[in-house]
């Protein structure tokens, strides 16, 4: 399907002196562009309905009911996008279609309407081409898109919302973690992000707000980040609150990875690691790896590399495993890996456009 985006410039948008500002220490999340995307959408979701209404305005806060589901049920998803500036001023975006189809995923399984992918990818055409400036240009910098999905209508029986809008904001960001130093990391032995039957597999703010108890926890020990495990399959790791994790065997030129069983979100990040190992001839395991392998692994040796994955921080080498019952030491020296610190700077340059795109993942915006 197609629709035709109207267009309402901000009548007040930043000045460049404000944008360079901004760019002066991005951060992560902190600052916005000056416009936004919306489409309605209105229907059943057993018989179907309509999207309409697609427009891009100025950046502003929402009206919402007081009863709208979203606010009482949840019924939201999201996705996370970057856009990067290329050196001829060019800006591109990595892979884009397949975060359109997780969205579409994501709706299926919170009962919501499933955006078509050729208007995902119109969406970030529309904010980025009329917020191109906000683009930062800075070496690991880029401009992160949030596409979104909330229940609109005011209603408090239990059912599937009639009314939906589809939102994308822009934020420019630098390095997630700040740094590409290894992150230690804390296991959370309490709280579970998700469970068998629930929502894991889908990218919705339920999972996110069941991670962030966990997280505090993890601060409160110096972790950045909180890892998760099953403790009805051997203790088995699954993902961090946001983040996909790898395991790497240098002996035996090797990745390892937890696999998805239905608990455990499939990153974009992560399918494409597994490509590009598999392309440098590496054997790439997607299986059930257990708190006591990781253990063994970095006790003997064999596990050499520890990374941790996802869109905001691309590849973040990952150093101790704290918890409360004990420390599971960084592997090898403490510092990032060759294998980890290779694959960042390839995945980073195809992004970039300062790697050859061989499996076509980039798409133009601007």
């Amino acid at each position: 399907m197609s629709l035709t985006f109207s267009v309402e410039p901000n009548p007040s948008p930043a000045t460049e002196a404000d944008r360079e500002k901004v760019f002066a220490n991005p951060g992560f999340g902190d600052f916005f562009s000056d416009h936004m995307v919306s489409i309605d959408w209105k229907g059943t979701y057993a018989d179907g309905g309509e999207w309409s209404n697609a427009r891009v305005s100025a950046y502003a806060p929402l009206s919402l009911d007081p009863a709208s589901c979203v606010l009482h049920y949840g019924q939201e998803i999201f996705e996370g996008v970057k856009a990067y500036r290329h050196a001829d001023g060019s800006i591109w975006t990595f892979r884009p279609q397949v975060n359109a189809q997780r969205l579409q995923r994501s709706a299926r399984r919170l009962a919501m309407p499933e955006l078509p992918e050729e208007l995902f990818v119109e969406s970030l055409k529309q904010l980025v081409s009329i917020d191109r400036e906000w683009v930062p240009r800075g070496e690991g910098e880029a401009f992160y898109l949030r596409p979104f999905m909330i229940s609109t209508e005011a209603y408090l029986g239990v059912r599937p919302a009639h009314e939906v809008k589809y939102l994308v904001i822009g934020s420019p960001v630098g390095n997630y973690f700040g740094t590409v130093a290894p992150v230690d990391i804390w296991l959370s032995t309490q709280y579970a992000r998700a469970g068998v039957g629930g929502t894991g597999a889908a990218k919705c703010g339920g999972n996110y707000a069941a991670s962030l108890i966990a997280q505090l926890e993890g601060e409160q020990h110096g972790c950045k980040q909180v890892i998760f495990k099953d403790p009805h399959r051997d203790d088995a790791i699954e993902e961090l609150g946001g983040m996909n994790v790898f395991f790497v065997f240098g002996d035996e030129n090797k990745l390892v990875t937890p696999e998805l069983t239905g608990t455990i979100l499939e990153g974009v990040t992560r399918q494409s690691i597994i490509q590009l190992a598999k392309d440098r001839g590496m054997t790439v395991e997607e299986r059930k790896f257990t708190l006591d392998q990781w253990r063994e692994g970095v006790a003997s040796g064999a596990i050499s590399e520890i990374f941790a994955c996802g869109t905001a921080a691309v590849i973040s080498p990952v150093g101790a495993l704290k918890s409360a019952d004990g420390v599971i030491a960084a592997p090898g020296d403490g510092a990032a890996g060759e294998v980890t610190l290779s694959l960042r700077q390839e995945l980073v340059g195809i992004q970039t456009g300062a790697v050859e795109d061989r499996h076509g993942w980039l798409t133009r915006l601007v």
